[in-house]
């Protein structure tokens, strides 16, 4: 068998033999020729065959075979690939020599260009055919990358927390429960939280963490799933939540910086946005003059603990970039009513220090500096309403010394959703997972 060169190289390669595989995307049929467009996981070629129509006739078996090829049959052809500037799909064709079926498909498929998002989910796998969708998930391997990258370069150690816990990870709420060994009860995590705290107290320093996380929130918007990707650090040593958002800021510049230079071009071309890298710092806002902001732009808040909604948090984006030209914008100092209660709190303001990132007025991340001193630990948790008791291998973390620490958790798929100017997460990942979606 001939070694399998992928279309992205064909360009490269000289006339003369050529083998490839892939699915087939379009048959053209014609009286005196066929043409059958082959797309496989870097690309679309042509491929032609000169049609012979009668049976006796040589090369009527294949063109009687390329007559019935169905979209999406899977195949390996084997011919003499040829320069030809005239050929729109990369200049260059494949004379078919030979056709190998390696899975024919059924000749009608159920989903088409212009079906509902429903109904792509529901045959994920042929939507992600597309090249589009194919380029998604080449963009979220590049960003991980640069992310992986970026802290492992910065001697950071990755870790990988149960996802398996005896007792809730922060709150009694959002939890999924299921049937453990002996009558026990577990819990999914919701995020690896008290675990990346743990690795500070364990004294790794610095820490990284690309994995799921799962929340039972019967939630149905466009941003919300019930597992979910979920990218998070944390480090020792810092003196406030600005360390943290300052290595968060130049983790995703480093970040988008990878992106655009890998597919900057692909994108704008499949799904008309630019890839702006932005600029560092951030800019930061206080929570009380956002919602100042927002008011001066003529729109009522109706939440009443404070926090902004998802309409302010898309007017406090438009101020930013009318004013700053940045599509980022870190909004801090939260009321403790509104945060978690490991999230440390400013002895003179009484806020926390934490804060909510939103790029282009979509929170994707909340980040802080945490509380490490187990007697405030204890009371914040208290003034929750939680059970101390409940939570003591937790507070063990600091019971036996730890240092000043803090952290973030970001989206993934809300981070990819936005930088590729889509309505939904269910978009950019792979099998969506929502309160009514549990297949493919």
């Amino acid at each position: 068998m001939s070694e399998r060169v992928l279309v992205k190289q064909l360009q490269a390669r000289e006339d003369g033999p050529v083998s490839v595989s892939g699915w087939v995307e379009t048959v053209r049929d014609q009286k005196k020729v066929q043409f059958v467009i082959l797309r496989d996981e870097t690309g679309a070629v042509q491929l032609v065959n000169p049609a012979t129509r009668e049976p006796e006739g040589d090369g009527y078996a294949l063109t009687a075979l390329i007559s019935e090829l169905a979209h999406g049959t899977f195949l390996t052809v084997t011919g003499e690939l040829a320069h030809d500037e005239r050929v729109k799909l990369g200049g260059v064709e494949i004379k078919i020599g030979t056709l190998d079926i390696a899975a024919a498909a059924l000749p009608e498929t159920p989903i088409a260009a212009d079906s509902g998002l429903d109904k792509r989910m529901d045959w994920r796998f042929l939507d992600l055919r597309q090249r589009r969708n194919n380029l998604v998930f080449r963009v979220q391997t590049t960003l991980e990358h640069a992310m992986r990258t970026f802290w492992v370069e910065r001697d950071y150690i990755e870790i990988h927390s149960p996802k398996l816990m005896a007792s809730p990870s922060e709150s009694n709420a959002e939890l999924f429960s299921l049937d453990y060994f002996d009558d026990q009860t577990a819990y999914l995590a919701q995020s690896p939280q008290f675990f990346k705290q743990m690795a500070q107290s364990a004294g790794f320093g610095r820490i990284f963490e690309i994995g799921p996380a799962f929340r039972a929130d019967p939630s149905f918007t466009s941003r919300h799933a019930t597992e979910f990707t979920s990218v998070d650090a944390e480090i020792s040593w810092i003196d406030s939540h600005e360390d943290v958002a300052r290595m968060q800021e130049e983790l995703l510049a480093t970040a988008f910086a990878a992106v655009n230079e890998k597919h900057g071009a692909e994108i704008e071309e499949l799904f008309g946005v630019e890839v702006q890298v932005p600029a560092v710092p951030f800019p930061r806002i206080p929570l009380a003059e956002a919602r100042e902001i927002v008011a001066a732009r003529g729109y009522e808040i109706p939440r009443t603990d404070g926090d902004l909604d998802p309409e302010g948090e898309r007017q406090i984006a438009a101020y930013v970039e009318e004013t700053h030209g940045h599509r980022f914008v870190f909004i801090t100092d939260y009321h403790p009513e509104i945060r978690a209660f490991y999230h440390m709190r400013d002895e003179e303001t009484g806020l926390t220090k934490s804060y909510d990132l939103l790029y282009k007025g979509v929170e994707i991340t909340t980040g802080a500096q945490r509380e490490h001193r187990v007697d405030v630990l204890v009371e914040q948790a208290k003034e929750k309403g939680l059970e101390p008791e409940h939570l003591d291998f937790y507070l063990d973390f600091f019971r036996y010394g730890a240092p000043p620490h803090g952290g973030f958790g970001m989206g993934l798929a809300r981070l990819l959703m936005l930088m590729l100017g889509q309505d939904s997460i269910r978009e950019v990942t792979y099998l969506f997972r929502g309160p009514t979606r549990l297949a493919p």
